[in-house]
């Protein structure tokens, strides 16, 4: 019985297949962008490729949101700087609209920082579109597919093609998933990244010298080896903000909106009361509409404007853990498709270390949402089965949760319409709310909120959509091979603990991180280590440079030590005892650039600590008798 289920599965997968290869040639997915070299195209290109451009200072940009008034209001102003709220902010500035963005805590302090690091088509959503005969899945899968290429190709120091592993342990795995990614890689057509492959089961071990060759009862048959993207998603984040900045959109970071401002006629939402968070002030801003894109807080924004607005998020925690960079060899990932309770388990390197996970439960939407130690501990044990070294709890460097949006149109009958796609919906006049989605289309997600603000404000763009051609900052004439500039043409100047100045190299590992985090503008960053003696590493065993902290400070927003060791520089997330280890120096740097007292730099100390132990590294763990609780 489940031999025949199986064979007539693998059937609708051929068919399947088919058909999608069909669709291929005969629909090509084609987007409304306007992909030409327009003048307009070339001119925010410039921009934001302008080696020397530089954003607006927070003072100017916190000034451009107070000028504003009824008569004189923003086009678009933007709740929320995660992935989806500023690419709206990019979308709409590139349209030549007049637009605003605020962000109560940090740009990507959310969920957008808080990802699998993948950039990916939806290789389970194709299996469910195959099983289910949805076409609806499919053309989701068409759409990824064809924005993960493009999320590449726009930020190509931040994001690279990754190939991840897929253990079999029986025949017909290795013919059910050779099958299922050979479709995979079919609906993806030009977009494709690279073909997937099988390696037999000697051929797999040499690639991933820590994969188990037996499981409970089984051999290793092989595996099957297919591509997605990954992504150092927080700077990518930092990147689209800092790019609407450059293209003209106003980003204002740590400015919170407290209440809507309505007009007393119509009714309807015409802008916004804004503190600013660091200094406490409040101010009003006004724009012809609000794009909620507040992630798994829209509803509390929603409810600003109507207290009996109906619930549309449903939260789920995705829980995940970083381990030493011997769990995977560098530039292989490993999936496994079915867990015990038939969940996927992606184990990844990232960074110099390996990220495993994730969960998916339900949970509460709270500001700092913590791992539970059995979610953790999930994690290990799903790995420990396909793995030949002994996965242990002391080995994890940092563990995270982050809120997943899942979103449900609030105008829909039933939960039915739960859905990983996108929700756009003005539920309330001038208030158009965008959720739900996922890293990798937020750049249509953008575009379809723009559109959607466009039609209820009855705004006048210049130009159609232009962000798919557009490179975000740093990335225009960046090349794998930048990094040796650097290498060549720099050193690191360190000020040693008794104060006197000692040239270091700028060594391949720091070289290729400045590169791959800042793109082209990483000679800005060794300049500042070199000239102004910041060339010393912060944390023993990681690239990441005190000339960061100066250089994030100045360029990108940077107003927090949190800011810097959890968005702009990784640190917090690789390893959060080596972050604890470097925050007073991180302060120190950050207290020069802002002119902080000595009570400021305590509270910075304080905060940080207070979200660094929600990193539930294994010194943050409870051990009993060997065993944690």
């Amino acid at each position: 019985m489940a031999t025949s289920i199986r064979l007539r599965r693998l059937a609708a997968i051929a068919v399947a297949s088919g058909g999608a290869y069909a669709t291929v040639l005969r629909d090509p997915i084609v987007s409304s962008n306007d992909r030409g070299g327009t003048p307009a195209l070339e001119t925010f290109r410039r921009k934001i490729a302008d080696p020397l451009a530089i954003v607006p200072s927070r003072a100017v940009q916190e000034s451009a949101l107070m000028g504003t008034s009824p008569a004189n209001p923003l086009d678009i102003l933007v709740v929320g700087g995660g992935a989806t709220g500023s690419g709206v902010a990019l979308d709409a500035a590139t349209r030549g609209l007049r637009v605003g963005l605020v962000e109560r805590e940090d740009f990507s302090s959310g969920t957008s920082s808080r990802s699998t690091k993948l950039v990916h088509g939806g290789v389970r959503y194709l299996e469910k579109a195959v099983f289910n005969l949805d076409y609806g899945q499919l053309k989701l899968v068409f759409h990824a597919l064809e924005e993960r290429k493009q999320v590449i190709d726009n930020a190509p120091h931040l994001c690279h093609a990754l190939p991840c592993m897929t253990p079999c342990f029986d025949w017909f795995e290795v013919i059910y998933y050779w099958a299922g990614l050979k479709m995979y890689d079919l609906v993806a057509g030009r977009h494709l990244l690279h073909l997937s492959r099988y390696y037999s089961a000697q051929e797999s071990a040499e690639l991933f010298p820590t994969l188990a060759r037996k499981g409970k009862d089984k051999t290793l048959k092989g595996t099957v080896v297919y591509y997605d993207g990954q992504m150092n998603d927080s700077r990518l984040n930092v990147a689209v903000a800092c790019s609407a900045a450059l293209a003209g959109a106003t980003v204002l970071n740590h400015a919170e909106v407290v209440s809507f401002i309505s007009d007393e006629t119509s009714g309807r939402i015409i802008g916004a009361r804004i503190r600013n968070n660091i200094s406490g002030k409040e101010f009003e801003t006004y724009a012809k509409v609000i794009v909620n894109a507040a992630g798994p807080f829209c509803d509390s924004v929603r409810k600003m404007a109507d207290k009996d607005a109906k619930s549309m998020i449903c939260p789920s925690s995705g829980v995940h853990v970083v381990l030493p960079d011997y769990y995977s060899p560098e530039g292989m990932g490993l999936i496994v498709p079915k867990t015990k309770d038939g969940r996927v388990v992606f184990m990844l390197p990232w960074l110099g270390r390996t990220v495993a996970g994730t969960t998916d439960s339900n949970t509460s939407i709270t500001m700092l949402p913590e791992p539970h130690e059995d979610e953790i501990q999930f994690i290990l044990d799903a790995i420990s089965d396909y793995l030949n070294i002994k996965v242990r709890r002391v080995d994890v460097l940092s563990a995270w949760s982050g809120i997943r949006p899942l979103a449900m149109d609030p105008k829909a009958k039933s939960t039915e319409s739960i859905s990983r796609d996108h929700v756009v919906t003005e539920d309330y006049p001038g208030l158009v709310t965008i959720t739900g989605g996922k890293w990798t289309t937020y750049r249509s997600m953008a575009e379809d909120a723009v559109n959607a603000a466009i039609k209820s404000g009855n705004l006048e763009p210049a130009n159609k959509c232009l962000t798919y051609n557009i490179q975000l900052m740093g990335a225009d004439g960046w090349d794998p091979a930048s990094f040796t500039v650097l290498a060549q043409q720099y050193v690191r100047m360190k000020k040693t603990h008794s104060g006197r100045v000692v040239p270091g190299v700028m060594d391949t590992s720091v070289a290729k991180h400045l590169s791959h985090a800042y793109g082209t503008l990483a000679e800005r960053v060794a300049v500042i280590a070199q000239n102004e003696n910041l060339g010393k590493r912060l944390a023993h065993g990681y690239p990441f440079l005190e000339a960061e902290v100066a250089y994030c400070a100045r360029h990108e927003y940077c107003e927090s030590a949190v800011d810097f060791i959890a968005r702009r520089c990784r640190l917090a997330f690789l390893d959060t005892d080596a972050a604890s280890r470097a925050l007073p120096r991180v302060i120190e740097i950050l207290a020069a650039e802002h002119k902080w007292d000595k009570s400021r730099q305590k509270q910075e100390l304080e905060k940080a600590k207070e979200f660094l132990e929600t990193f539930k590294s294994s010194k943050n763990a409870q051990f009993h008798d060997g065993k944690h609780s």
